[in-house]
């Protein structure tokens, strides 16, 4: 079941009829106030959100999705008329699993639910992650550093958890954007050099195992 927030009735209508003639199970909302409730009822495959939403707005909906127990695990698709990259990232580091940008084709939609859907179902889940005095506790989504919790944004974390997965491996910038962002995600390396930088300065001393590649990217380790 595809779940979609979107206020103006042409664009709901026409995202509906495009997932269910792919053949999908799809309920619409035009805002949050009966979404909460049908999460309760029957939890979603797939959440398409809208950011520009009246009273509750895109953003505060994904936050209190990825802190409901119940749904946080839930892959997020934001659509949005908004196209600036602080927008971008905003979302995506709230935990946004991609993102599409008004106006779009019916094609390019599916694409992108099949391929986020393709991507969740096929996710290694290991629950707990050690190296260099890091250790990730996936079931409870926490970093410990050290002996003492890191926090980070939802991107930060599932960049340092693909680097652990990773370890000796160079990874490129294009391929941390299509693992971490999701492949088709539009963003500039800089994204990603920045949000490594951050990390690195979250993780203190522990973030020197997150090395730089000249001419290739980054990799976790020797």
């Amino acid at each position: 079941m595809i779940y979609i927030i979107e206020d103006d009735a042409d664009i709901r209508e026409m995202e509906s009829y495009a997932l269910k003639n792919s053949g999908y199970q799809v309920k619409s909302f035009p805002d949050s106030t009966d979404f909460y409730s049908a999460c309760d009822k029957e939890k979603p495959s797939l959440i398409l959100l809208d950011i520009m939403l009246p009273e509750e707005d895109g953003l505060s909906i994904l936050r209190k999705i990825r802190n409901n127990a119940n749904i946080k695990k839930v892959p997020v698709i934001m659509v949005t008329a908004k196209t600036t990259e602080i927008d971008k990232v905003k979302g995506l580091d709230l935990g946004a699993d991609d993102y599409i940008t008004k106006p779009f084709g019916v094609m390019e939609l599916v694409s992108r639910v099949k391929a986020i859907l393709r991507r969740c179902s096929d996710k290694e889940q290991a629950d707990i992650i050690e190296y260099g005095g890091i250790l990730i506790d996936d079931s409870k989504h926490k970093v410990i550093v050290d002996g003492n919790e890191c926090i980070l944004t939802y991107k930060e974390y599932e960049l340092l958890k693909y680097f652990l997965k990773n370890t000796g491996i160079a990874l490129s910038r294009e391929r941390l954007i299509e693992k971490v962002w999701g492949y088709d995600f539009e963003g500039e390396s800089r994204t990603v050099d920045m949000h490594i930088k951050t990390l690195r300065q979250k993780l203190g001393e522990a973030g020197k195992i997150i090395k730089t590649v000249r001419n290739v990217g980054y990799k976790a380790g020797d």
